[in-house]
């Protein structure tokens, strides 16, 4: 097996504000993997928090060779190496978790969720994020999707929190979910926070704690009206386990744990454990949001929409149909590379 990479920015259609930065673009790594002919696709989307940059990943990727690798399906040996190339860099090493996953799918001729005995047969609806904004800002991208989703994602944990719920439900009452990306950091205060948020139309907060404060999750998940779900305070398939007496469900991100194969196993051990499983993404190209769509009949929840957020998106994948997840039949990971115009 080949591989090949280039850097690719995203272009935000909007800037995006969440409680603790902003950003109008965010670095992303664009993965090729090569094998008879076949080509599997992946990539790595850095926001900041992770640590990572296109510097990092094309550092990693250059130390990676699968020239060694015959067999494309000895999925747990190629990973383990590539896990061990060095610590941390979970992004890189979903890119290449990607395009390997993809390249299965393409070499078998089958979809990925049918080579996993799962089905593109089920109703999930994907939320729409909206950043912190003005309320005539978010009033205005509300305006913009309408009709096209069934629940909106909002990002909280700034003092106009409320002013910009309640222009949001000034023109829409679809239901909402809630992420305060650790922008809280009192417990009583998050508690009347999320009451008040439940008596506005959420379903479900993520992160309302800095994520190393377990203990104070637990208080507040065991006294809220909502399922609280954990993002930042959890990355890999350890974490699981640590976590699951603070909150009622985990966030599964592919740039968080390293790649599909690493979030089929989180999901095992979250239903184990008796967390609801959550599929989230980064600010992603098609090609990342449809590898962890390929996941999606086993979630409760979805918010895979980071390829809606960008404005230079080289692939189409998963479809939003009536606010839905909607798989196509393509082999791997469902990808078709846009035409050149």
């Amino acid at each position: 097996m080949r591989l090949s990479f280039r850097p690719y920015p995203l272009q935000l259609r909007h800037t995006f504000t969440v409680a603790t930065c902003s950003r109008s673009a965010t670095p992303d790594v664009l993965v090729e993997l090569y094998h008879e002919g076949f080509v599997g696709y992946g990539e790595a989307s850095m926001p900041p928090y992770l640590g990572e940059s296109i510097e990092s990943v094309c550092d990693f990727l250059r130390k990676t060779d699968l020239s060694a690798f015959t067999d494309p399906f000895r999925t747990e040996e190629i990973l383990a190496y590539i896990d061990a190339i060095a610590p941390g860099n979970c992004a890189a090493k979903a890119s290449v978790d990607i395009a390997l996953h993809d390249l299965q799918g393409k070499l078998l001729g089958k979809p990925l969720y049918e080579m996993w005995g799962l089905t593109a047969d089920f109703d999930l609806p994907t939320t729409y994020t909206i950043g912190i904004d003005t309320p005539e800002a978010v009033v205005q991208k509300v305006r913009e999707v309408e009709g096209r989703f069934r629940r909106l994602k909002i990002k909280v944990g700034v003092p106009g929190d409320h002013e910009m719920v309640q222009a949001i439900r000034s023109v829409t009452d679809l239901p909402l979910t809630v992420d305060a990306n650790q922008g809280w950091t009192d417990p009583q205060k998050a508690l009347d926070e999320i009451q008040w948020l439940a008596s506005q139309g959420c379903i479900m907060v993520e992160q309302p704690l800095p994520k190393q404060n377990l203990r104070d999750h637990a208080w507040l998940t065991a006294r809220s009206p909502l399922p609280i779900v954990a993002d930042e305070s959890v990355q890999r398939l350890p974490d699981v386990q640590r976590i699951a007496d603070s909150f009622s469900g985990i966030n599964i991100k592919l740039m968080k744990c390293t790649g599909l194969n690493e979030a089929r196993k989180m999901i095992g051990e979250a239903k184990r454990l008796g967390l609801k499983v959550m599929l989230g993404c980064m600010t992603e190209t098609s090609c990342a949001v449809s590898a962890a769509a390929q996941l999606a009949s086993e979630a409760d929840f979805a918010d895979l929409d980071g390829n809606l957020l960008i404005s230079n998106d080289p692939f189409e994948g998963m479809q939003i149909v009536d606010g839905n997840i909607r798989l196509n039949a393509l082999p791997g990971i469902g990808l078709r590379v846009k035409q050149e115009k």
